[in-house]
């Protein structure tokens, strides 16, 4: 219950505060090409329930038209806003309203599409639901920040940030929840996100 009432107070502020960078946002993406300023994705939420997630567009307006598949450091899809929004995580701003409605919490896995892939070094697409601990994840509400987010880089195998996932699962406080938002938000207002070092 504490979880869920942090949750709600600090997205709901969080919503009310940030209103007037979502007209800054929304004004860039439009003026860089023209196309929808929010991206809606289906995810994969507390257990196994999908639902149906907001984020500022940062990719090309066609990249849904492929498969699903996680971004890489210098994906090509992403657009130059994106590349901004995504070292900040400010493309996930609007998640504010998932977190508040319940879908989403601030810590916890991160949503996953139905059926994503990952592709291995070797070219192989490989589903994530047959990696294991894939279900594991499911437990608990997705997050907008959590160890694998914090400590795990995009480009990390998805075995590895399931492992990260379980630990959280296993080990999750209300302690532990505050230190990864503040550790998230120094990343986020240092611009670190996709060069983040990596530690596992």
């Amino acid at each position: 219950m504490l979880k869920r009432a942090f949750d709600v107070a600090l997205a709901g502020a969080g919503l009310l505060l940030s209103f007037p960078l979502w007209l800054l946002i929304a004004a860039a993406i439009k003026i860089e090409d023209g196309g929808p300023v929010l991206f809606p994705q289906e995810r994969v939420g507390k257990g196994g329930v999908t639902f149906r997630a907001l984020k500022f567009r940062s990719m090309v307006p066609h990249a849904s038209a492929l498969p699903p598949r996680q971004a890489g450091e210098r994906d090509q899809r992403v657009t130059r806003v994106g590349r901004l929004l995504r070292a900040t995580a400010v493309d996930e701003l609007p998640q504010l309203y998932n977190i508040f409605v319940g879908d989403m919490s601030f810590v916890g896995p991160r949503p996953l599409m139905p059926g994503e892939i990952e592709v291995r070094g070797s070219g192989a697409l490989v589903r994530l639901d047959s990696i294991a601990g894939y279900e594991a994840r499911h437990s608990v509400r997705p997050g907008l920040t959590g160890l694998s987010q914090v400590y795990a880089p995009r480009d990390t195998p998805r075995a590895r940030k399931f492992r990260l996932d379980a630990i959280y699962v296993r080990n999750a406080t209300f302690c532990l929840d505050l230190f990864l938002v503040a550790i998230s938000f120094w990343i986020t207002f240092r611009g670190r996100w996709e060069v983040r070092v990596r530690k596992f």
